[in-house]
Parts: structure tokens; sequence; C-alpha cells
């Protein structure tokens, strides 16, 4: 079964220690997805793409800074790929989720925990999944090194980004359906 993302229902976080002493928080406000499970709705499928100039800290200055040359070069990289080369259930409706990331250019192997929801019948008769997943990278593999050194010996930017994933899925229609 192939699924459609919901935009609208789901999330895409990261946190990064700022100086060595306190977190700033950010998102990607747009992104998309392939989903695909089997009949028994496993897991079977992941792809996504995520929009570097959709990096949003709530500071215009900050985003700007993370959309250049020095972060994820927007101009040149769009985008950020994701592709799952091996999903594994691990239990009760979790999977260890491992693939390849792709941020400007550079493609490294990536691990994470999933945990996925049943799936629900919608009040409009839409069957929707949900899924949530979070884990750790640090961003110097992908060649995001730009930094300061403080007075005290810390970094300005944290090295190691932590990422929380929110997602609502749809079931996506068969085409003879969507027809009708």
């Amino acid at each position: 079964m192939r699924w459609n993302l919901d935009p609208a229902h789901s999330s895409i976080d990261f946190a990064v220690r700022h100086m060595g002493f306190a977190t700033v928080r950010g998102r990607f406000d747009a992104f998309e997805a392939d989903i695909e499970s089997d009949d028994e709705g496993r897991l079977i499928g992941l792809q996504a793409r995520i929009r570097t100039d959709s990096v949003d800290t709530g500071e215009k200055e900050r985003d700007g800074h993370l959309r250049s040359a020095d972060f994820f070069d927007a101009e040149r990289f769009p985008e950020m790929r994701f592709a799952a080369t091996r999903i594994e259930p691990t239990g009760d409706r979790r999977y260890r989720v491992s693939g390849e990331l792709t941020i400007r250019g550079a493609t490294r192997p990536v691990g994470f925990e999933l945990t996925v929801q049943p799936p629900i019948r919608d009040p409009f008769g839409n069957v929707r999944a949900a899924a949530e997943a979070s884990g750790t990278l640090n961003r110097k593999d992908w060649g995001l090194s730009w930094n300061r050194v403080l007075e005290a010996g810390a970094l300005l930017v944290g090295e190691d980004v932590r990422f929380t994933l929110d997602m609502q899925a749809v079931e996506a229609q068969p085409e003879a359906q969507r027809a009708a």
C-alpha cells in the first residue's frame, strides 16, 4: 500500500547546542515523503525530500545564515534526501530504519528507530497512520562545519543535531477509485 504524507499534520524539528550552554530549536516547513507498507500494514519503503530553504528557527538572520554556503547552501543544494535501504521490525509497531541521507551532495549512512501508530479511519473516511522518530546526527559528517570557538573554548554552534520526526500519512487511493 502507498501512503501520502499529510504535511499539515507532520513536522521535522531539530535542536542544536548554542554557545555550549543553551539550545536553539528549529524546523523545516517544506518536505514530502514516499511511504509504502505491505498488506499487513508493515512499513517496507520510505523516501523523503526536505527543502533546505524552508529552515525556520524563528530568527530571520540566523535562518539566512543556515541557508548560506556556510551551512546548507540552499541555492546550490535545494534538497536534503533520505532513502531507506533497510527496514527491520524490532517489536510491536517499531522499526529500525537504515538508509542514506544526502545533504550538500554528500551521502552518508544513517539509522534511527521509528514507532508507527495503528491506522485509523478519520471522520472523512480516509485511512490514516502516524509515525514518530528521533535521533542525532553530526552535522560535520555532511560538510556543515562552519563554527566559531568561544573564549571559554565552547563552540558557538554544537556539532550534534538532535532531530524529531512526527509524520501522519493518508492511504493513497488506487487510480480506479480516484477517477470515479
